[in-house]
């Protein structure tokens, strides 16, 4: 039985359009779970909308429309979003669906039951635009930490017992110390968790855009709530978990209170497995400045792909920065990925040499007899495969993963000019042959790595290669599965298209 594999992204707010940060979230998700779907686990891989709260309720009436004809507008778009990525979900969640309501208040019946709810009067400070509470000495000049704006609430409230689990969530974490990733965020939230937790307002009744609470229909749920629950309703909760517990929840590092407090804490309540890692990731700034709608300088995703193609998009998304860091948009570095990455380093490897097989070996895989040098160069792209699986499973580092399938093609293409086979073609043609054949088994197991990252590209260079789809798992990279001598190549085509700023007519 396959082992299984639950990957989620945050469910997306519909207060807005999606960005830049939505799609890096998605792309990363998605580059993971196509890997552990090639690596021959049983994925599950969600993504959806958060279309609750009182933001959405504000929003709506300032566009004169209601919150549910907003939220169905603004999901479509993170939808669509999906599909020009390239993103390879398997469901897509609404917390207005009715699964994930029945599933919401059936939480809450469980955390009832188990007595870590009560009611009370909620007095405080509150964000409606990070739908988050804030206590007094964590606002700066009179703000939340987020720069948002902070208002005082008071209104009756149901609380979670959420101090009841300060040494349970410190025990947890010691525990498992690769719960919380990178490293500087997980002593962040230990920092936070030390310094003391107080019971959490999970209710509100100032406004109605929300999934009522079971019982007393003054009140809806705490957004946060509701939308952390939809890791499990979106599996059929409470019917059925099958993939619980998620092995990874991918939040960017705004949410990741919520994920790694909050969250834990409700499972543990609710007597559930807490999932098995959290990653926060860092934020892009453009051309240097903070990204802001009063800017003017948000990034339109769907904008970047109709620019510079979608695998170039998804190549530089994941390679630019280590993948937990914040990281800078600029057109600059965009080009210089795509023409120096793409264009020079692994599609003129794969123009190079299947062109030379093409012109000089009729199309066809040539047969070969090894010198030590190309053993050397097959040795080591086998072994950089092992590392870039290590990378990516068990560190999330696809800017490492893809540095390392460079390396790959940059000793393939240092290998084209040592042996240099357009000379071999008259002094040595069957060294030519081999050194040809090489190659191309390099360019086999670069395409077999790309897969996950620029699946479209990945999958032409597989076809070029003439790599049976049942071939194209990452167990057959190794030797056992090589290139077959005397197999018909297509006509070659090209791969990464060089970046060419286009002039005004």
């Amino acid at each position: 039985m396959k082992e299984k594999f639950y990957i989620t992204t945050p469910i997306y707010y519909v207060n807005d359009k999606p960005h830049i940060g939505h799609a890096y979230t998605s792309i990363a998700c998605d580059v993971l779970a196509r890997f552990m779907r090639l690596d021959g686990r049983k994925v599950k891989f969600l993504s959806g909308t958060d279309e609750h709260g009182q933001k959405v309720e504000q929003t709506a009436a300032k566009l004169n429309t209601t919150p549910q004809k907003l939220a169905d507008e603004n999901s479509e778009h993170f939808r669509e979003l999906l599909k020009t990525l390239n993103i390879s979900n398997d469901d897509f969640i609404r917390t207005t669906e009715e699964r994930h309501k029945q599933g919401a208040q059936a939480f809450w019946k469980v955390l009832q039951k188990s007595g870590y709810i009560y009611s009370g009067k909620y007095s405080g400070w509150y964000s409606v635009r990070d739908e988050a509470y804030y206590q007094e000495s964590e606002l700066v000049n009179g703000k939340a930490p987020t720069g948002a704006d902070v208002e005082w609430v008071e209104e009756p409230s149901y609380f979670f017992k959420l101090s009841a689990f300060q040494d349970s969530l410190l025990e947890f974490y010691e525990k498992n110390p690769n719960f919380i990733a990178p490293e500087s965020r997980r002593n962040e939230v230990i920092a936070f968790v030390k310094s003391g937790l107080k019971d959490l307002s999970i209710s509100r009744t100032t406004f109605k855009w929300g999934i009522p609470v079971p019982g007393d229909e003054k009140h809806v749920m705490y957004v946060w709530l509701d939308a952390l629950a939809n890791y499990l309703t979106a599996l059929g909760y409470p019917f059925k978990t099958e993939f619980w517990p998620a092995d990874l929840h991918m939040v960017g590092k705004d949410i990741l209170r919520f994920h790694a407090v909050y969250w834990p804490a409700f499972l543990m309540a609710a007597d559930i497995d807490p999932p098995l890692r959290i990653f926060a990731h860092g934020w892009w700034t453009n051309e240097g400045q903070k990204i802001s709608k009063s800017l003017g300088n948000v990034i339109d995703p769907n904008e970047l792909v109709a620019t510079y193609g979608l695998d170039q998009t998804r190549y530089f998304l994941m390679r630019e920065i280590p993948f937990g860091n914040d990281g800078d948009f600029s057109r600059e570095k965009m080009v210089t990925r795509i023409n120096a990455d793409l264009a020079n380093n692994i599609g003129n490897l794969a123009q190079r040499v299947l062109s030379m097989i093409n012109k000089n070996c009729d199309g066809i895989v040539p047969e070969f007899h090894f010198e030590e040098s190309d053993k050397k160069l097959l040795s080591f792209a086998f072994v950089q495969a092992d590392k870039i699986r290590n990378e990516i499973i068990y560190d999330q580092h696809f800017s490492r993963a893809l540095e390392l399938i460079g390396q790959i093609a940059t000793r393939a293409n240092e290998h084209i000019d040592s042996n240099a086979p357009w000379k071999l073609k008259k002094e040595n043609p069957e060294r030519m042959k081999s050194v040809l054949y090489t190659l191309a088994e390099c360019l086999r197991r670069i395409g077999l790595l790309l897969q996950p990252f620029v699946p479209d590209a990945a999958a032409k260079l597989l076809d070029q290669l003439a790599i049976p789809a049942d071939h194209r798992l990452f167990h057959t990279v190794g030797a056992g599965s090589a290139l077959r001598p005397g197999t018909k190549l297509p006509a070659p085509e090209g791969l990464f298209p060089r970046w060419e700023e286009k002039k005004p007519l």
